[in-house]
C-alpha cells in the first residue's frame, strides 16, 4: 500500500463564486444553446400561428439536442395546446417543463459516521479519473478532508494519474501495485480513512463497458466489501457520463443501475457538444439526479448541478443574445 500525503485545502483556497459559475455555465453550453436558439428563431419568425409542418420542425429541432423522442413529443404537444406562435411564450413553456424534468432531489446523504464513501463508475473514456479528482478538489475547497482510492488497478497509468492528482490537490491517495485486487485497495482505503478522520473517501474504479458482466461483478464485490465495513456504504455511487455519447448514455445508465444501483450522475464534456439535451433524457427516464456537470478541462470546471442554472444556459429567455 502506498500513500501520497499532503495538506488539505481550506475554504480560503480559490473557488469560483456562484455568479461566476453561472456565467461560466452559460458560455460553456454555447454549442447546445446557439443551435437550439437559432432553430427556434428561424421557425417562429413571421408566424402568426403554427401548422403541422411547424410542429414537425420544432420537434426536429428539439431532437437535435438529444433530449429524445419522449421529451420532444411532450414539449411539442404543450406548445400545440397553448396555440401560440409567440417565441417568448414558447420559450417560457420549454424552460418551465425542462426545469421540472431536471429538478430531482438527491438521496438523503446524512451519515452516522465518517467517512462518507463515494464510488465513481463509468465506461472507458468518459473522464472518470479526472472527474474524481475534480470532485476531490471541489470538496477540499470547502475545507473537508478528502482521501482518494485508486481502485482502477487494471491500468498502471490510471494509478499514476490519480497519484499525480493527489499531489496536485494535496490530498492523500491509497494505492497498490498494478493488477492488485480492487476490493483490497478499497478495504485498505476505508481503514486508512477511518484512522485519519477523513470526511470523504472517493473511490476511482476501472472503466468498463456496461455489457462486461465480469467487470460489473467486480463493482458488486467492492460494494460487498464496503458494506461489511460500514453497512450504509457506499453512500453514493456516481455514474460518469460523456455528454457526447448521446442516446447510448441511456443504455449505460440502465445497465450500471441494474447491476449496482446508481444514486447520481456526473455528466461531463458538456462544453464540447450540442447535445446538452441528453441530460433531460437521462433525468426523465430514470429519475436519478444529476449531481455534477463538467464544462471544461480546468480543475474548477466541475460544478454542482442546478436545474434552473442549466436551463437558463441551455434555453435562455428570448431577449438574451
Amino acid at each position: 500500500m502506498s500513500i501520497v500525503s499532503g495538506r488539505q485545502k481550506t475554504d480560503n483556497d480559490s473557488k469560483p463564486g456562484f455568479e461566476s459559475q453561472r456565467s461560466g455555465l452559460f458560455s460553456r453550453l454555447s454549442r447546445s444553446r446557439i443551435a437550439l436558439q437559432k432553430g427556434l428563431k428561424r421557425l417562429f419568425k413571421g408566424h402568426e400561428q403554427l401548422g403541422d409542418a411547424d410542429f414537425e420542425a420544432l420537434e426536429e429541432q428539439l431532437l437535435q439536442t438529444d433530449m429524445g423522442i419522449e421529451i420532444s413529443d411532450m414539449l411539442v404537444e404543450q406548445v400545440r395546446t397553448v396555440k401560440t406562435a409567440d417565441l417568448e411564450e414558447v420559450t417560457r413553456i420549454l424552460r418551465h417543463t425542462c426545469e421540472k424534468i431536471l429538478h430531482i432531489d438527491p438521496p438523503d446523504l446524512t451519515i452516522s459516521q465518517k467517512p462518507r464513501v463515494i464510488m465513481m463508475v463509468g465506461v472507458n473514456g468518459v473522464g472518470k479519473t479526472t472527474t474524481t479528482a475534480k470532485l476531490a478538489g471541489l470538496y477540499a475547497s470547502r475545507g473537508q478532508k478528502i482521501m482518494l482510492a485508486a481502485a482502477d488497478t487494471f491500468r498502471a497509468a490510471a494509478i499514476d494519474q490519480l497519484q499525480n492528482w493527489g499531489q496536485r490537490l494535496q490530498v492523500p491517495v491509497i494505492a497498490q501495485e498494478h493488477g492488485a485486487d480492487a476490493a483490497a485497495v478499497v478495504h485498505d482505503a476505508y481503514s486508512a480513512a477511518k484512522a485519519r478522520d477523513i470526511d470523504i473517501l472517493l473511490i476511482d474504479t476501472a472503466g468498463r463497458q456496461h455489457v462486461q458482466n465480469d467487470l460489473m461483478a467486480q463493482l458488486q464485490k467492492i460494494g460487498r466489501v464496503l458494506a461489511k465495513l460500514e453497512t450504509s456504504a457506499p453512500h453514493e455511487t456516481l455514474l460518469v457520463i460523456d455528454a457526447n455519447n448521446g442516446q447510448n448514455a441511456l443504455s449505460q445508465l440502465q445497465h450500471f443501475h441494474e447491476a449496482i444501483g446508481i444514486t447520481g450522475l456526473c455528466v461531463t464534456k458538456l462544453d464540447g457538444t450540442a447535445r446538452g439535451g441528453i441530460t433531460l433524457a437521462l433525468a426523465r427516464r430514470f429519475a436519478i439526479p444529476i449531481r455534477y456537470i463538467g464544462i471544461g478541462e480546468g480543475i474548477d470546471d466541475l460544478q454542482v448541478f442546478s436545474a434552473r442554472d442549466f436551463v437558463n444556459a441551455l434555453i435562455p429567455r428570448t431577449h438574451t443574445s
